[in-house]
């Protein structure tokens, strides 16, 4: 299957690569490894295959009528991005998940761009608000603001989408079950500094009619959902090894088996169809319940699409005979979901070993060097991220679930071991210290919590009655004390396309993602360690 590519800033980025040194650096988020190499590259360095379909904008409009191929190639600020269509090539027009569905205009496309991995990246925001004069349906007031009760005209009303890419996510307070009914919590929530005005608002806040928490999300990407969807497999016993404790997998309520939780951040949306209705309600404002057929337009795009990095500025082509065998979509659609991928034999994304010792290219110049001492620097990363061990402590509903604190694991056998998509397997949330403090990086445009547990809970494990947090999160859903500030591991595919990461996009590029594990788990990489480890992960 030959994909093609999208590509409009090919001219530019040619005649300004010298310039572009300087931004891989911040846009990695660290010196590369092989800049003094760098120096030398001019246009025949950069690789870019000719344009062989004609995009007219990255941006995917609702409501276009466009052919989406088969396998697709889209500009990054890396190199490329490949979305592939398993089943095929397919119209968009008058499809669901292209078409504007209610009173907003927007579309799911709207936050699951093709050009951003079916992400969305705080570059293509910003691009978008500049080239609308911030009129898109992507700035909705629903959630496209800090608070609808803003000035939608102003720029400061989107701030945290424009700084950061996050959209609010409003829950109600108590939760609810699936079904409707109230859960009862564990705890009370407080609102100690609400920056956006939303949660002490009259109207959409905590003390409203109807009660309501707003927190500040990132979109996951739709693709590769096939590992976020299946339960575990692996080596036998596998209900012991991986599930350890079946009370956290809730029941699919479209099978009556245990669903994995891991397509949302907080678990609470099972199924893509669910997740679908959910969308439709409260991001496009739909004017009625999704019909049967809408449905199945939306599940079975989003099931069969697959995305991952293909081509990278100085690595050149990431997919080949020459190429580790994980990388690229071709690998994700071939690939058996939900194993575990934490050993020398069943690498997380295959070997890099034929990247150890590159060959030199046929010319042996500048760009041949510099690709050959970029691939050794991701296959140096690689090994960090496989090998390299560290000490893993008061990680709630990780550390305690009969793990051991501390425990002593790698990247790739401790919370990132699912085989060709380095997240954890189901159900597979924690607290990694991303919402709650002491560990979360200081956020003043954020809301802060006090939540304070009952005596009758169990606590949480490491922060005990009291916590301070950003956003509770999976308690949000749950109502357990246990589970405040507890997120779903992440999927590492088309990290390039779609910065800033985490959920609450804190860490704005590679390097402060790096940084942030380093500084959490006092890891202590040096900074050609953190280099290798930044352009491991781009090329994914």
């Amino acid at each position: 299957m030959k994909a093609v590519t999208i590509d409009d800033n090919s001219a530019s980025a040619v005649a300004n690569w010298y310039s572009m040194k300087s931004r891989l650096k911040s846009l990695r988020g660290g010196a590369l490894l092989a800049a003094a190499a760098l120096t030398g590259i001019g246009a025949a360095g950069l690789g870019f295959a000719a344009a062989e379909y004609d995009a007219t904008e990255a941006w995917w409009k609702p409501g276009d009528a466009r052919l989406m191929p088969a396998s697709a190639d889209y500009a990054d600020a890396l190199g490329r991005v490949r979305v592939l269509n398993a089943a095929g090539s397919l119209q968009t027009k008058d499809h669901a998940f292209f078409t504007a569905l209610g009173s907003n205009g927007r579309a799911c496309v709207t936050c699951h761009q093709p050009s951003n991995g079916m992400g969305l990246s705080v570059d293509t925001v910003r691009k978008r608000w500049q080239d609308t004069a911030g009129k898109d349906p992507l700035f909705a007031a629903i959630d496209g603001s800090n608070c609808p009760n803003l000035p939608q005209q102003e720029r400061t009303s989107h701030s945290l989408l424009l700084d950061r890419g996050l959209f609010r996510v409003f829950l109600p307070w108590p939760p609810r079950a699936g079904d409707g009914s109230a859960v009862e919590p564990e705890f009370t929530i407080e609102v100690v500094r609400d920056p956006t005005g939303c949660n002490t608002d009259p109207i959409y806040g905590l003390n409203s009619k109807s009660p309501t928490i707003s927190v500040f999300r990132r979109p996951r990407p739709v693709a590769n959902l096939k590992y976020l969807l299946e339960l575990p497999h692996g080596v036998p016993p596998s209900d012991f090894l991986f599930y350890n404790d079946k009370s956290l997998l809730p029941r699919n309520p479209e099978t009556g088996g245990f669903a994995s939780l891991q397509l949302m951040s907080d678990g609470r949306d099972l199924t893509p169809r669910i997740q679908a209705r959910d969308a439709a309600s409260n991001h496009l404002q739909a004017h009625a319940a999704l019909n049967p057929k809408q449905l199945s337009q939306i599940e079975s795009f989003e099931i069969q699409v697959y995305s991952a990095q293909s081509f990278d500025k100085v690595g050149r082509e990431l997919t080949g005979a020459d190429s580790p065998p994980g990388l690229g979509p071709e690998a994700l659609e071939k690939g058996a979901p939900a194993r575990l991928g934490n050993n020398p034999i069943n690498r997380i994304f295959g070997s890099f070993a034929m990247w150890q010792s590159a060959p030199a290219g046929s010319d042996g110049g500048d760009a041949d060097r510099a690709r050959r001492e970029f691939r050794e620097s991701v296959a140096r990363g690689s090994d960090i991220f496989y090998v390299r061990r560290f000490i893993i402590n008061d990680v709630g509903r990780y550390n305690d679930k009969g793990l051991g604190n501390p425990f002593k694991r790698s990247c790739g056998s401790g919370c990132h071991n699912t085989l060709l998509m380095g997240m954890d397997l189901a159900p597979g949330y924690m607290d990694l210290g991303l919402n709650n403090l002491p560990w979360a990086s200081a956020r003043p445009d954020l809301p802060l919590f006090k939540v304070v547990c009952n005596s009758k809970s169990a606590p949480q494990s490491y922060l005990g009655r009291i916590i301070y947090t950003h956003d509770p999160a999976r308690a949000l859903i749950t109502g357990k004390c246990a589970d405040v500030g507890a997120s779903m591991t992440q999927q590492s595919r088309s990290l390039a396309a779609r910065a800033p990461y985490f959920m609450n996009g804190s860490a704005a590029n590679l390097r402060e993602l790096v940084d942030f594990y380093d500084r959490r788990f006092n890891i202590g990489y040096s900074e050609s360690e953190k280099v290798d480890l930044v352009n491991f992960l781009s090329v994914l």
